[in-house]
């Protein structure tokens, strides 16, 4: 079987603010509808799965809310784990390797999800 990446438009560029409040999306991982979340990172949009490395759970403290209060740090807000906003990578605390990635595009002032085999949309 062979599979087609499709890019979804999610939102308009001006939704992301560097540094500020994220915006969420479903998608199907494993089988499972899952919470995402994109955020703007000097000056890139950047996307993840909304589920921590060292529990699987969902890590903003008020809805959107990821990074610190620096700017500069994804953190769960349960377990205190620190992630690159730019990689996902796992920068402190406790975390097991790093967040599950989206791909995202930005052309013409919108936001675009890249789906790919593991990371699929929600069918209604």
């Amino acid at each position: 079987m062979t599979f087609i990446s499709l890019p979804i438009d999610l939102y308009a560029s001006m939704d992301l603010v560097d540094g500020g409040t994220a915006v969420a999306f479903d998608v199907v991982y494993a089988g499972q509808i899952c919470r995402a979340f994109a955020v703007r990172f000097e000056g890139r949009p950047c996307a993840y799965l909304n589920r921590c490395t060292h529990v699987p759970m969902e890590m903003d403290y008020q809805p959107g809310r990821f990074f610190d209060d620096t700017g500069r740090w994804l953190l769960c807000a349960t377990h205190g784990a620190a992630y690159r906003p730019d990689t996902g990578a796992c920068a402190g605390g406790p975390c097991r390797g790093g967040l599950v990635k989206i791909e995202l595009s930005e052309v013409q002032n919108v936001v675009r999800w890249h789906t790919d085999h593991h990371l699929q949309p929600v069918e209604f």
